[in-house]
Order: C-alpha cells, then sequence, then structure tokens
C-alpha cells in the first residue's frame, strides 16, 4: 500500500470516530488546529498588549484555546478543563516563586470548597436515578395536579424542575432525567398541527426554559452558581450560603409565568387536552407501588444535607455549624456511602455520574483564578470600561447583557461562558461605580438564558433529541423569551436585589450577609 492510500486511509479512520461521536469532523479538526494555534501565537509569538503583562498575554492564549476547544467540541468539555491546569503549569503563566510553581492556585478549582459540594450532588443524583426516585416524584406530582392539559402539564413539569432541582445538580442532568417523562406524554397526542404544537411547547418549557429558571434558584442545580459563588468568596464578599442565595434569586422563578403566557400564545397551545393523558400519568405513577425502604433512605441523606445547608454559617434561620458547604457535601457522601445504605454498588453509581462536567468545573474556576490573578480580567475589564463609560447603571447592564447573548451564539457550555465572564465583570464594577455582586450576578444570570439556538445549552441539544421542534421554531420562540429574560433582570431582579440591601448603583452599600 503506498503512503498516500495509506494517509486517505487513516484520514478517513479519524474522521469516521468523529463522527460516531456525533460531531462533524470539518468543525472539529477546524477548532483543534484553531485552537492550538492560537494558544501559540498568544504564548510564544506575538509581544503583550500595552497593559497586559507576558502572564496575563500567557493566560489569554490558554482562555482562547479553551473556548474554540468547548465551542467546536474539538475535546470532550471534562479533558478540555482538566487541561487548563496542565497548561498554566508548563507555560509558567502564573509566577513561580523560589523555583516552584504555585500548585495552590494551578489547582485552585480542584480545592475550592464548592467542587466538593457539587461532586455529592452529583453522586446522589446518580443514585436518585439508578433506584428510580427522580421518576417516582416527577410522575407523583404530574398525578397530583391531574394534569390532562398542556398547561396542566407545562406546570406541572415546572414543580417537578423545582424539586428535582434540589436533588439533580445540572440543568442537563435533569433535562436527561426528565426526557423519558417528557417524551412518554408526547406519545399520547396525535399529529394534527395542533398537537404537534403542543408538543413543541411541552418539551421546550419542561426541558429547557423550566430546568434553566429553576436552576437559577437553588444553588446547586446550576453549576455557573457556583463558579459565582467561589468569585465572591474570593472577593470578600462571604457568608453567600444556600438559604441567602435562595432568597436572592427567589423572584427569578416569577419569570417562567411569562415565557408560559409568551410560549402558549406563540404555539397556541391554550384549551389542547391530552386524551388519555391523566389517566396514563397515574397508570405509570401506581405502577412504580408503594416507596422502596431505599428511596426513603436516599431521601433522608437529601433531607438531611439541606437541613444542613440552610444552617451553615451566616444563616439567619439558625446557626447549626459554621462548616463551609463543601464540608457539608463531603460529610454527606460520608454517609451515602456508609455499608449497607443504598443497594446501589459504587461501579453503578461512577457510571451515572458526570465525571465530564465535573472536571470542566473545576477546570473553569481555575481559569477565572488564573484570569484574576494574571491580570488579564482587569484589562479586559478596563476595555470593556471604555465602551460603557458615561452610561447609566441600567444602561451599562443592558449593554452587556445583549453583548453576553452575542458571545453566546456560538458556545454551548453555560459554565465555560461564565467562567470566562464572571471575574471581568466582577472587576468591572468598581470602575463603573456598581456594587460588584449585583452588577455580576445580574450580567452572568442572563447568561443562563441563552434561548435562541439550541446548541447554546445543553439541556436544548437534550431537548431537540425529541424531534418535536426544528431550530427555526426554537429560534423564534427563543427570541422572544431572551428579551423577556434581560427586561425581567433589569426590572425585577435589580430592584430585588436593592431590597435585599445590595443595590447595583451603589458600590458602597454594606454587604448584608
Amino acid at each position: 500500500m503506498s503512503s498516500a492510500n495509506t494517509s486517505e486511509t487513516f484520514r478517513q479512520y479519524l474522521c469516521d470516530n468523529v463522527r460516531r461521536q456525533g460531531h462533524n469532523p470539518a468543525r472539529v479538526f477546524a477548532g483543534f488546529l484553531l485552537a492550538w494555534s492560537l494558544f501559540v501565537l498568544f504564548w510564544t509569538i506575538l509581544p503583550p498588549f500595552p497593559g497586559l503583562s507576558h502572564e496575563g498575554m500567557t493566560v489569554l492564549g490558554i482562555v482562547l484555546w479553551a473556548s474554540t476547544m468547548w465551542v467546536s467540541s474539538a475535546m470532550p468539555v471534562g479533558i478540555t478543563g482538566i487541561s487548563i491546569p496542565t497548561l498554566l503549569l508548563i507555560t509558567r503563566a502564573l509566577p513561580w516563586e523560589n523555583g516552584k510553581p504555585p500548585m495552590a492556585v494551578i489547582f485552585a478549582g480542584f480545592t475550592n470548597h464548592v467542587i466538593w459540594l457539587c461532586l455529592f450532588a452529583f453522586l446522589a443524583g446518580a443514585a436518585m436515578q439508578l433506584i428510580r426516585l427522580d421518576r417516582r416524584i416527577a410522575l407523583s406530582i404530574l398525578a397530583r395536579l391531574k394534569a390532562s392539559s398542556v398547561g396542566r402539564i407545562i406546570w406541572g413539569m415546572f414543580f417537578v424542575n423545582i424539586v428535582l432541582g434540589f436533588l439533580v445538580p445540572a440543568a442537563n442532568a435533569r433535562a436527561a432525567t426528565l426526557l423519558p417523562v417528557v417524551q412518554g406524554i408526547c406519545n399520547l397526542m396525535g399529529d394534527t398541527p395542533e398537537e404537534r404544537s403542543a408538543k413543541k411547547a411541552i418539551v421546550i418549557q419542561s426541558l429547557v426554559y423550566g430546568s434553566m429558571i429553576c436552576g437559577m434558584f437553588i444553588m446547586t442545580a446550576h453549576l455557573p452558581n457556583m463558579i459565582l459563588v467561589g468569585i465572591f468568596d474570593k472577593g470578600g464578599f462571604t457568608n453567600l450560603n444556600y438559604l441567602n442565595w435562595a432568597l436572592l434569586q427567589l423572584p427569578y422563578l416569577g419569570m417562567f409565568v411569562l415565557t408560559q403566557i409568551w410560549i402558549r400564545h406563540y404555539f397556541k397551545t391554550s384549551g389542547i387536552h391530552i386524551a388519555g393523558g391523566e389517566a396514563s400519568i397515574r397508570e405509570k405513577s401506581r405502577a412504580l407501588g408503594p416507596m422502596t425502604l431505599s428511596e426513603k433512605t436516599l431521601l433522608a441523606v437529601f433531607l438531611l444535607a439541606g437541613v444542613m445547608f440552610m444552617t451553615g454559617k451566616g444563616s439567619f434561620i439558625f446557626e447549626l455549624h459554621r462548616q463551609p458547604l463543601g464540608v457539608i457535601g463531603l460529610l454527606g457522601i460520608l454517609l451515602l456511602f456508609a455499608p449497607g445504605l443504598l443497594p446501589c454498588s459504587w461501579k453503578a453509581i461512577q457510571e451515572k455520574t458526570i465525571w465530564g462536567t465535573f472536571l470542566l468545573l473545576g477546570g473553569a474556576m481555575t481559569m477565572t483564578t488564573a484570569m484574576t490573578q494574571s491580570g488579564l480580567a482587569q484589562w479586559l475589564a478596563d476595555i470593556i470600561h471604555a465602551l460603557v463609560t458615561g452610561m447609566s447603571w441600567w444602561q451599562a447592564v443592558l449593554a452587556l447583557m445583549v453583548g453576553t447573548h452575542v458571545i453566546r451564539l456560538g458556545m454551548l457550555s453555560n459554565v465555560a461562558a461564565v467562567a470566562m465572564l464572571a471575574p471581568v465583570v466582577f472587576a468591572m464594577a468598581p470602575k463603573l461605580g456598581l456594587h460588584p455582586v449585583a452588577f455580576t450576578m445580574l450580567v452572568c444570570d442572563t447568561d443562563t438564558f441563552a434561548y435562541i439556538l439550541p446548541t447554546q445549552i445543553t439541556a436544548a441539544v437534550i431537548a431537540s433529541g425529541t424531534d418535536t421542534f426544528t431550530p427555526g421554531d426554537y429560534a423564534k420562540a427563543g427570541c422572544v423569551s431572551v428579551c423577556i429574560a434581560i427586561a425581567y433582570g433589569l426590572c425585577i431582579m435589580a430592584p430585588w436585589y436593592a431590597l435585599w440591601g445590595m443595590p447595583v448603583w451603589d458600590p458602597a452599600a454594606p454587604w448584608p450577609f
């Protein structure tokens, strides 16, 4: 065989493997080459930009490398995440001391207590899926709400999302959990134009909008929340515990009312009923039988952990202990795997655990630390500051919200986007005379509602697998939903933060927690 034939065979082999993984070879290989080219260009070829140190320039190269890898799906998100500390180490992007690398900073994302809180949530969520407690909760709520119409089903799934938000971390995990339930409901419907529209509304609202909105309210239900808490904690804004977070983000649940009004109007689902829907849901719920001891045990572990989360340092209900959230998570893991407590083997649980997301979160948190330590975040903040100088607080927030949605058109990961955006916004707030926490939350929270393309949110990718809607359907509904989210942040959330002592327009306001 000639060398040309061998080369062609190997190229075909690579392309076939990429296709088997569900990706486009042209996009993947182009992204892979571009990522490494940008990394080398900013690390070794280009001189530092004015005002940016060599270390900051190198970190910028790593940020562009990671962003390109994430956008193109050239590498698994978890592998990209764990590679960020690796590149920080080999490039000496952060200053070494006495010939030794700053390992504590390089792996900061994997030593922050927040990451261990997430690990507990991931492991407990995996156990819940194995013993099918998630399915029981979903069907029980739908049965009790007598979900027979499209509206009742959507509202029922919204309450399911809230409950699962306390138990299943990450919106993509909840969407995957609810996918078979939603598909079962859609299968009860026919194929008339009205019923097809109803399916679109149910899938988009239940798997995408509901999952994302509920994630804002519960600290561990949405991984970007963890990144924000970590940044605030390092910036001196401490004691933002589980309960305080829920109170700050509570009004976001009301946004579902507005999206439901819009989706019902757009897909014209008012008055559409599902023949046999209520009976089918009741039948499936009864088929699960009585609640098992293993389900009750796992639910008790969740409830105990929830009480500990809400009564930690700074709780205004009752301060039972002063341990960080991550330590409570580690104690929860110890309890979860006590001998004989659950029927699931470690092998089964680890197979269900979203390890890639765990590595992505650790790498993303490391990247936020590196951007701050190297001066890159401050440098980017200075550039953006020049663009919004002279604007009022709401104009600055609006400009950055819109800019965020433009950037997010090409990114799948909320975690990756917030990891890049949050440190820059946090550093920019003092320059604009705005409250760092309120400003950062308003801008970064809007990233969650990237509803224009299905490829912007993993939950939307999962929902698109139902084949109930087209990208065009999703985009037309999503454009208005994004506008609703932006307006909601400015008109509802900003005054709410001010009510709790965090007025975005007052950087000197004392920290209320």
